[in-house]
């Protein structure tokens, strides 16, 4: 009986000592919860001059883009593609999936530091080096 006792007692005390472990490990239980799953980004409201311009042609590998981009209320409400690779079967392929994306980021974030769309690197890059030539034009 003692010895069943025993067992009982180490199993209910380390069970408790992993729990305690589990809990400081995700954050919870009395130690609280320290990360955030929730990031604001800081407001940006305002940041850039009415009206529309134009970025510079930025080299994409496979050919050029060029996007226009449109202020509205200080911040960015649409940005056109002027010019993309589009003279090969892949080029189009790549880019009609990138450019919707890289488009919506572009207005969330309301800056060119978009994230890289996988797939279209260079791309992105070049969207980014236009996009923030016309963002400069607009500060």
């Amino acid at each position: 009986m003692k010895k069943i006792l025993l067992t009982l007692f180490v199993i209910a005390t380390f069970g408790a000592y992993a729990l305690s472990l589990r809990q400081r490990a995700v954050g919870t239980g009395s130690i609280g919860n320290t990360n955030s799953a929730t990031i604001t980004p800081p407001s940006t409201a305002g940041k850039y001059k009415n009206g529309t311009y134009t970025g510079s042609v930025a080299d994409a590998f496979y050919g050029n883009i060029q996007v226009k981009v449109t202020i509205a209320n200080g911040n960015i409400s649409d940005v056109q593609f002027l010019q993309y690779p589009s003279d090969r079967s892949n080029s189009v392929r790549i880019n009609t999936a990138a450019m919707p994306i890289l488009k919506q980021e572009a207005i969330q974030v309301q800056t060119a530091s978009v994230d890289i769309v996988s797939g279209a690197t260079a791309s992105s890059q070049a969207f980014q080096q236009s996009l923030g030539a016309a963002l400069q034009q607009a500060a």
